[in-house]
């Protein structure tokens, strides 16, 4: 075994020397999407449980898919109601393969940290509680009355409750979410830092404001009958691929799809549907033809220019609504149910298309043939995702997003509305459950009489001010819900180094992750069930619920046995917390609530509107949260819908300065990597990239495949990204991309949007040169990387 430093890397090694260029995927799903289907079903699941799985994956008797938020059809699903990327996650989940004690004896944390992140994933479920004790190099096993005994203990220790932070990831439950949430607040604090801080926060601020309610406002139904959908700062065909059968069935019925993205995503253009092969009359047409023609316009736009192009849409429609009076605006709509509209035009007919079109990098026929698209439909859907929600005015842009569907009416009524879509398959859950820093008044009063104590009113720790409370001591204790913080945060130095700065770092999971190898003084890796699996309890066998994108409440059963008898489910872990922590203290009954998870549901449709009879309408299946918005009824101040004025922002750059964007391969499910594979960008068997407009790789003197250091610049500071190779790609000038979380050392943890406080991934100005040491490796990264990004 080779040496390794005694620090463990809090950055993923070098793959550079093996990642190569091939064939570019310029058609959707297909034949490709079926091989890779049955490759990662066998190759982890074996035949007969995977198949067992796949036909019980997003059906209504059987469990919810682990990765994307997109919804399943209301009445009857198909018997494969699933995508690729789906059939990964639920492989990765239920593989045969086991992490036993074995393996923390042969590899000490350092060890363990030079691996790749697909190496770790791949090395199977977690079996047992483990420990690293202080100043011990290697996990040992421990009793999970231990492990509870050692956190109550570090908890108990503190000076004040906001000396720990609980992070939550979408995976989530319902039920583990809610009485989380509780155990946290009846510990004392609302730092309850989770992944939606990172991701559509800036959505819930933006439509809170807008039209009362944080949450998309539209169902499945409504693409069926949309005459035009825009899909914005999204990539459905890796990120949400069952999204590209919502668009597929709206094309073929004449709706028009427009695509706003720097990058050319294959997902935005062209989609062969696999449920076609199972029929014997389009399984020829569907392998040997071209698939489904999908966007019928796309705009390239340029980092950061996204409210530039519909602020010039709207310029657009106003000019030939002033042309063509009654044409375009709904105007008795504007008239009687929103306000501000003429504030909105003002700025709107005060900005010149000089400026919109440099902002946006857009030709103003690019913009207006966008435009002109949306006046001649009559019902209108805009879908967005983290190209919107990471920029650096992200609740302005989505705000603006929402301008734009309030000029026709377009909210609140059948085929239109909002569409934000969420990336983890309960974060919008999670957030409704009430894990949330900040949650409002009415939502403590109705947890303080339904469980007969005082909530804590004192607004607690986002991701971010996690991030520096653990980094300068304020918070010594750090207990993960799920995720892989550490790969999922920015600044990926400076949240190593935070993480090493607390006295316990403990984290629930169910693969090993990098998060578990940068720790505290001491540390806890706790496994949990996984949602393939049976969760039996005093009170009988458990279900556990999800919401998705579109506020519909899942049922979710697993029926494998426990990769280990070892494993606890969520719920049982944070019942057995509270027990160790607060003991006779607590006015909640957390054996029953551990026993039968149906209480705590009866104690969910009490505090959370909306919910009632919760248990008795999931015996019909799965249901809708109310949604006011959803029938033009708007909770905000004034009982109506805004609309909203804001500047354009500054996307320029110093010369010599790009802006990067971090993303995901098509072998990726946020930070879990499944393979070294992104077909649909033609790249194989590597990560470590950067995509570059042509013209930018030739005034760079820079070539194809030629390794180059990305220097990220902040308000004075540097990060280093080392050792990426050079992909010429069709990117707007000045703009680059790379994947996440290789390029989330770039990110500052001080770049956050304002309001939502999301970490501005989208928009890291930088600048390239070639690789000081075209051959370095692993201890060259983290060497430089520990050097450059030192507060």
């Amino acid at each position: 075994m080779t040496p390794t430093s005694p620090i463990p890397n809090a950055q993923p090694p070098d793959d550079s020397k093996n990642v190569h260029l091939g064939k570019h995927h310029h058609i959707a799903a297909g034949m490709p999407a079926v091989i890779q289907t049955m490759r990662f079903t066998l190759g982890e699941m074996g035949l007969f449980r995977g198949v067992d799985q796949l036909l019980r994956l997003n059906q209504k008797s059987g469990f919810d898919c682990q990765s994307c938020a997109w919804p399943s059809p209301d009445g009857d699903r198909h018997a494969a109601e699933f995508c690729e990327n789906g059939v990964k996650a639920v492989a990765d989940e239920a593989t045969t393969k086991r992490v036993t004690r074995e393996l923390f004896e042969q590899y000490s944390v350092a060890e363990l940290a030079d691996q790749s992140d697909l190496w770790l994933g791949r090395r199977g479920r977690l079996t047992e509680p483990m420990v690293l004790r202080r100043g011990a190099t290697h996990y040992t096993p421990i009793t999970w009355d231990e492990a509870f005994a050692l956190i109550a203990e570090e908890l108990h220790r503190l000076s004040s409750p906001h000396e720990a932070a609980f992070y939550t990831s979408g995976r989530t439950s319902n039920e583990a979410a809610f009485i989380y949430q509780l155990f946290v607040r009846q510990f004392g604090t609302n730092n309850l830092p989770d992944c939606s801080n990172m991701c559509h926060e800036s959505s819930g601020f933006a439509l809170k404001e807008s039209i009362g309610v944080g949450k998309g406002t539209v169902t499945l139904e409504d693409f069926d009958v949309a005459d035009a959908i825009f899909i914005v700062g999204q990539n459905p065909g890796t990120n949400h691929p069952r999204m590209l059968t919502s668009l597929e069935r709206a094309k073929r019925k004449g709706c028009r799809l427009v695509s706003i993205n720097p990058l050319p995503e294959t997902g935005n253009f062209r989609f062969k549907n696999p449920q076609d092969f199972k029929n014997p009359i389009t399984a020829v047409s569907t392998l040997f033809g071209e698939g489904t023609s999908l966007s019928d316009l796309w705009l390239p736009v340029r980092l950061g220019g996204d409210m530039a192009v519909f602020k010039g849409m709207i310029k657009h429609m106003l000019d030939v609504e002033a042309r063509h009076p009654g044409t375009v605006l709904d105007q008795s709509f504007i008239a009687e149910q929103t306000i501000k509209f003429d504030e909105c035009k003002r700025r709107i007919e005060a900005t010149s298309w000089e400026e919109i079109t440099h902002k946006s990098g857009l030709t103003r026929e690019q913009i207006t043939a966008a435009a002109d698209i949306a006046i001649h439909a009559k019902k209108v859907i805009v879908c967005w995702a983290m190209g919107l929600t990471q920029q650096t005015d992200a609740v302005a842009t989505i705000q603006e997003v929402v301008n734009f569907l309030l000029l026709g009416g377009h909210i609140g009524r059948p085929g239109a509305g909002v569409c934000p879509v969420r990336g983890h398959s309960n974060v919008q859950g999670d957030r409704t459950m009430g894990v949330w820093e900040r949650m409002d008044e009415r939502f403590h009063q109705a947890l303080d009489k339904e469980f007969k104590f005082t909530s804590p009113r004192q607004h607690g720790f986002d991701v971010v001010h996690t991030i520096k409370a653990m980094h300068d001591g304020r918070v010594k204790v750090f207990f993960a819900m799920g995720g892989n913080f550490l790969s999922a945060t920015p600044d990926t130095e400076l949240t190593a180094q935070a993480l090493r700065q607390c006295r316990l770092t403990a984290h629930v999971s169910t693969k090993l992750n990098r998060a578990h190898l940068v720790t505290g003084e001491q540390a806890l890796i706790l496994p949990c069930l996984g949602r393939t699996e049976i969760d039996r309890q005093v009170g009988g066998e458990q279900m556990i619920t999800v919401e998705d994108s579109m506020g519909i409440i899942n049922p979710s059963r697993g029926n494998l046995t426990p990769a280990s008898g070892h494993l606890r489910s969520e719920v049982s872990i944070v019942c057995n917390l509270a027990l160790a922590v607060l003991g006779k203290s607590s006015t909640v009954d957390w054996e029953g609530l551990r026993g039968d998870y149906s209480r705590i549901r009866d104690h969910i449709e009490r505090v959370i509107p909306g919910f009632e009879p919760f248990n008795e309408r999931l015996v019909g299946g799965p249901f809708y949260l109310p949604n006011a918005a959803r029938e033009r009824r708007f909770e905000t101040d004034s009982g109506k819908a805004v609309f909203t004025d804001h500047p354009l922002p500054d996307n320029d750059l110093p010369d010599g300065q790009f802006a990067l964007m971090t993303m995901r391969s098509h072998d990726q499910f946020n930070t879990t990597i499944y393979g070294l594979d992104d077909r649909y960008r033609g790249i194989y068997n590597g990560r470590r990239v950067v995509f570059l407009n042509p013209e930018d790789v030739e005034e760079l003197n820079l070539v194809q495949g030629q390794m180059v250091d990305l220097t990220g610049h902040f308000r004075g500071e540097e990060r280093v990204a080392a050792h990426f190779m050079v992909v010429p790609y069709s990117i707007p000038r000045r703009c680059a991309a790379a994947y996440f979380p290789e390029a989330n050392v770039l990110v500052p943890v001080d770049s956050v949007t304002p309001k939502s406080g999301t970490p501005i991934s989208k928009f890291i100005p930088i600048t390239i040169a070639p690789a000081r040491d075209p051959e370095a490796g692993a201890a060259r990264l983290r060497d430089d990387a520990l050097a450059a990004n030192s507060p």
